[in-house]
């Protein structure tokens, strides 16, 4: 393993103007979600050079592609994703333009220098992000049944791995009044901002009575508009968050019944449309383990022990399906907030030149310990499936506490 470790750095070594180069046109370039027609272009280009079968537009997702690349037969189906989405307005202040080409520099590498083992290596280009969640669409539109294990790599103010993400549900509620002059005829009128604003206070109200990691947003994306008149219509977006999926859907129904009494305090009516649902990933330690034991090997910069706490995120929804992990690799001063300015000012600096190829020699390495050391795949896939029925089983415990107090409320009610 030490000489093919080292031929695969090599390998991903030789790369690195291609690499850096292919990542520099995508931040330059910057695309928003379900838009990065170049970025893909870029990527399934150099996929298809190296010798991969690709497949672009898929699940009704035009940037969306799948790449395969199939050595023999009976070997392990290692999935590697890239996303490559801008945040629209601002561009690449997350990283993302790093991200395809250290997987396609990693599948590369795998491809020249793992010949003789059975192998297939599948890389998805996973769209939208930041938006719509297009790995949620990609996944529904029967996407990733075809990997074993799911790899990922971003850009980082530390190198490391997650233990958690957060499920969220996102939704947009629009309230429907009746427009009058305020000064007029405020007694004709039903205020939808009033709605609005009263299911806004729900939400405070609610603060209080929910679980520790639980994380409550809002915005009005609308008011309806000047202060002298009654306004007909008003907007907002809410959002529940919980590093517990099942605990989303109770605090969901929740979050519902705020709009339909704020709807009756305010005689108006309502309509809600929810987002993606963003599950919150099945942890997989040994894989972890894995990832950092290969970020150690290649040198990579302010290795730091994984993160607890973290954000949500589409690639969650995968790993609550199947093994999967993301390594994070620095390239930003320790401490720097994503999707900020200074992410954006290191974008094409050296050291996100350098994560590229760290982040590639990292997920080479785990892809190689994975192809060559078979008992790996199988002791990660059955940590996965405990740690997965130990999650439904307290989800199942969440729900008969939740029947009995309902049914003891029922019964206090009666009585």
């Amino acid at each position: 393993m030490k000489n093919l470790r080292k031929k695969l750095y090599e390998n991903i070594e030789k790369q690195r103007l291609t690499l850096t180069t292919m990542a520099d046109d995508i931040f330059d370039n910057p695309e928003a979600g379900l838009t990065e027609y170049r970025a893909s272009a870029l990527l399934c280009d150099k996929l298809r050079r190296c010798g991969f079968e690709v497949e672009q537009g898929i699940c009704g997702l035009p940037t969306a592609f799948r790449a395969v690349f199939t050595n023999g037969t009976g070997g392990p189906s290692i999935g590697l994703l890239c996303e490559y989405d801008a945040i629209e307005g601002f561009g690449h202040a997350c990283g993302h333009h790093l991200q395809g080409p250290a997987i396609t520099g990693a599948a590369t590498a795998i491809k020249e220098e793992l010949g003789e083992h059975p192998f297939r290596l599948v890389v998805y280009g996973t769209p939208a992000e930041e938006t719509v969640g297009g790995k949620i669409i990609m996944q529904e539109g029967g996407a990733f049944q075809d990997i074993d294990i799911a790899l990922m790599m971003h850009g980082a103010p530390t190198t490391c791995v997650d233990v958690k993400s957060m499920a969220l549900q996102s939704c947009e509620v629009t309230f429907h009044g009746t427009a009058t002059h305020a000064a007029i005829d405020p007694a004709g009128g039903r205020s939808a901002l009033d709605a609005l604003l009263l299911a806004a206070n729900g939400v405070e109200f609610m603060r209080e009575h929910t679980e520790d990691d639980t994380r409550l947003h809002y915005t009005i994306l609308d008011a309806g508009g000047p202060s002298n008149k009654i306004p007909c219509l008003a907007k907002g977006e809410f959002t529940v968050r919980s590093y517990d999926t099942d605990y989303i859907l109770s605090l969901y129904e929740r979050l519902l019944n705020i709009f339909r009494g704020a709807a009756l305090m305010a005689d108006v009516d309502f309509e809600v449309k929810p987002e993606p649902f963003f599950k919150a990933k099945i942890p997989v330690l040994k894989l972890n383990e894995l990832i950092m034991e290969n970020a150690e090997k290649a040198g990579a910069p302010a290795i730091r022990p994984p993160r607890e706490k973290t954000g949500s995120t589409d690639f969650g929804n995968l790993m609550y399906e199947l093994p999967g992990s993301c390594i994070r690799v620095a390239f930003v001063e320790e401490g720097t907030s994503p999707h900020s300015q200074a992410y954006l000012d290191a974008g094409k600096s050296e050291a996100a030149h350098n994560a590229i190829i760290t982040g590639a020699t990292v997920l080479a390495g785990v892809t190689a310990d994975l192809i060559y050391r078979k008992e790996l795949l199988s002791e990660i896939q059955a940590e996965f499936r405990g740690s997965k029925e130990k999650a439904k089983a307290k989800a199942q415990a969440t729900a008969r506490r939740q029947t009995k107090a309902t049914e003891s409320l029922k019964s206090e009610q009666l009585s």
